[in-house]
């Protein structure tokens, strides 16, 4: 078998001991004759799957016991706007700030909402500058309003390369934050947020499987009448089986918790990320031959975006990259020139990889 080797964006790539693992159980799921995808979620088979991956969440996050833990699907653009359906009642207001593209998307969401009785967006931060993002904002610069029902946050952003090293403080107000692109790449405080979403397909999983992290009390404050599918009470109440759960993929998300636990838990992922994540920034502030898209304060750990002095280059650089196995480093179209998904599946032997190609590369073309 041979793999290459993957920073795509997302889907992203998984842990080869986690896909293993998987492999081996997929075709018969213990002794019970059938796969697990074959199961019924209401069977004791996949029941015993859904908790511990559940559990597994749990202990690696350290989620504290006034919050829950849910599977859902649909992804973060579902969740952009069941927020606001189950948080913004009429006449309240909700701070977005924004960070890049999905931040983007989250507060446009929730403003369509306006004519269902939802109240008012309000852009407590926009750090847009010609239609790029090359930093997240300070605490300063952000316009919070004081009586919000939440504060909106995006972690991560993929296409643009930025990351907040520090959350900013929300105060008494609820901090609702998406983490699609970095959750359980580091160390957090879970107690410090109203609720957590993200996407599976980076660090948790394959696409398919929504995580929140929800705290109880948020959900006392839900009371409009909303469909039973974008009702987090619901999903509460049920367990995340309200309907079928995308089995498989919790299925496997269950065994890539799992290898993080077996690698040391969040500590060691942290601390590896950091390395890595150095290592390649090094390489780009070597010489003026690349050139970094975010500012170094805002740099993330999880998608590292550059551009070659010659954007000529970037082409030729990607084709060659891919021959010899370097897959995934086409820049999204809204920034272009080259990114670098490094997640936790990303072993440190890959970005060495690259860092040696890239040298090879400047110095061929340099």
């Amino acid at each position: 078998m041979s793999r290459v080797i993957n920073f795509n964006a997302g889907p992203a790539g998984l842990p080869l001991p986690a896909l293993e693992r998987a492999r081996d159980e997929f075709i018969e799921f213990g002794k019970s004759g059938m796969s697990i995808m074959e199961h019924s979620h209401r069977g004791k088979d996949y029941e015993g799957v859904h908790n511990e991956a559940i559990a597994l969440l749990k202990e690696l996050l350290a989620v504290p016991a006034t919050h829950e833990v849910l599977f859902m699907q649909g992804g973060a653009h579902l969740q952009f706007s069941t927020i606001p359906l189950n948080f913004l009642p009429p006449g309240k207001t909700a701070d977005y700030v924004i960070t890049g593209n999905w931040a983007n998307v989250a507060a446009s969401e929730a403003k369509k909402l306006g004519a269902l009785g939802v109240g008012k967006v309000n852009v407590a931060g926009n750090t847009e500058v010609e239609k790029k993002f090359t930093r997240v904002p300070t605490q300063a610069e952000l316009k919070l309003t004081p009586d919000a029902t939440y504060v909106h946050t995006t972690s991560n952003n993929t296409i643009f390369g930025t990351q907040f090293q520090a959350f900013p403080d929300t105060g008494a107000v609820p901090h609702i934050c998406d983490m699609s692109s970095d959750i359980l790449s580091r160390k957090l405080d879970v107690s410090k947020f109203g609720m957590i979403y993200a996407g599976a397909q980076k660090n948790i999983g394959p696409s398919g499987v929504t995580v929140v992290i929800v705290k109880k009390d948020a959900l006392a404050r839900c009371t409009r009448p909303i469909p039973s599918m974008l009702d987090y009470r619901i999903h509460v109440k049920k367990e995340s089986l309200y309907n079928t759960p995308s089995t498989v993929g919790i299925f496997v998300i269950e065994q890539v918790l799992q290898w993080i636990q077996d690698e040391g838990g969040l500590s060691a992922i942290h601390a590896r990320n950091e390395d890595k994540a150095a290592r390649l920034y090094a390489e780009l502030d070597r010489t003026a031959f690349w050139r970094p898209h975010a500012n170094p304060d805002s740099r993330s750990r999880m998608n590292v975006t550059w551009r070659i002095h010659n954007p000529d280059l970037e082409a030729v650089f990607i084709k060659e990259a891919t021959a010899v196995g370097l897959n995934g480093l086409k820049g999204h179209r809204d920034v272009g020139g080259l990114r670098a998904s490094i997640y936790n599946a990303c072993p440190t032997e890959s970005v060495d990889a690259l860092i040696a190609f890239m040298k090879d590369f400047e110095k061929r073309n340099g």
